[in-house]
């Protein structure tokens, strides 16, 4: 008896610890699943003024003599000192450049960080004095999330933010639709710009499908609800409907390009067509041409220009379907 009441003893204090290492793991875990969840989102500012210093300090290093360049070295300190002093009497803030990237793709995935990133900037941009440089690169895609993506522009504008747009190769479609939003849009000579339009297209498998004696039923509830299905029978009504939501898309499109730059001829560029940047300056599509690496330098000589990026770690699932998609879209725009 006296064994087995020791056992007893030894086994509940066993348990006891056992329970006990089990509730600090979890506890462990858990604070390390909210550090995690916390680190899947950052804002990263990084002063480009400082990287162009380096690469020149680096050349610098690698091509002058040491005379030479301790002489370069004091000169660059007596020029910052006077601009500093020169700044101080004039009593003139010369603004900060705030750098926002956006790479689309057909969803305008990215969408979520631009309006994340719009959202830092105005809390700390100034109107009539700052200033947001948005270096675009986007074929368009869809119409509901280019939509958000050019209003979450149109929030800089309406806050009073300068507000410029660098193409370097291409804003089509609802790339444009985003670009045409900035006071001033800037381009490559041989940027692509334009696609004023709408499209769509989907297969339809209906007569395959009757071919195999394979029926499809679509119920629905108001006149409208389906127009076009891949896997019914498409009616000339239905046609008629589709074609009609696309002209009044398309009409949206135009009227939007039209309020923010009234100027442009919209018969002569709403029509679909796209133009490259030296023939989209003639049309009034674009305002300079000039690609962001050398906007940005200029800007960096006469202002401190901020780069602004958030990021949001997304699930290995939808990072691989991401990119599977991506790598379709390519091909099938023959990229």
């Amino acid at each position: 008896m006296e064994f087995i009441y020791d056992f007893g003893l030894f086994l509940s204090k066993a348990v006891t610890l056992v329970i006990a290492v089990l509730v600090v793991a979890a506890g462990i875990a858990a604070l390390a699943g909210r550090d995690r969840e916390q680190g899947r989102e950052s804002l990263r500012v990084r002063k480009l003024n400082h990287r162009y210093r380096d690469m020149r300090r680096t050349l610098n290093h690698a091509i002058l003599d040491r005379k030479v360049l301790r002489r370069l070295k004091r000169s660059e300190k007596t020029d910052r000192k006077q601009r500093k002093k020169q700044q101080a009497a004039d009593d003139t803030d010369p603004g900060r450049v705030y750098v926002l990237r956006f790479e689309g793709d057909i969803r305008a995935s990215r969408v979520e960080n631009l309006r994340e990133e719009v959202t830092a900037v105005l809390t700390l941009a100034r109107p009539e004095k700052d200033e947001v440089i948005l270096c675009l690169e986007s074929p368009g895609g869809l119409v509901h999330s280019y939509g958000l993506a050019a209003s979450q522009l149109a929030r800089l504008r309406e806050r009073g933010i300068t507000l410029t747009a660098a193409v370097d190769r291409v804003a089509a479609s609802g790339g444009y639709l985003m670009a045409c939003v900035a006071d001033r849009i800037v381009a490559a000579p041989f940027a692509v710009l334009g696609s004023i339009g709408v499209v769509a297209q989907l297969p339809n498998f209906h007569r395959f499908l009757k071919r195999h004696d394979v029926d499809v039923e679509l119920h629905t509830a108001g006149e409208h609800k389906r127009t076009i299905t891949t896997l019914g029978e498409n009616t000339h009504a239905g046609r008629r409907k589709f074609q009609h939501e696309l002209e009044e898309t398309h009409g949206l499109f135009k009227r939007f390009v039209h309020r923010y730059r009234p100027s442009l001829e919209l018969d002569r560029v709403a029509n679909g067509d796209h133009w490259y940047g030296e023939q989209a300056i003639e049309l009034n599509l674009v305002d300079a041409l000039q690609t962001s690496d050398d906007l940005l330098m200029a800007k960096a000589e006469e202002a401190d220009v901020f780069e602004v990026t958030y990021r949001r770690k997304q699930p290995m699932s939808k990072r691989i379907t991401l990119g599977i998609e991506t790598v379709l879209e390519r091909v099938l725009r023959g990229h």
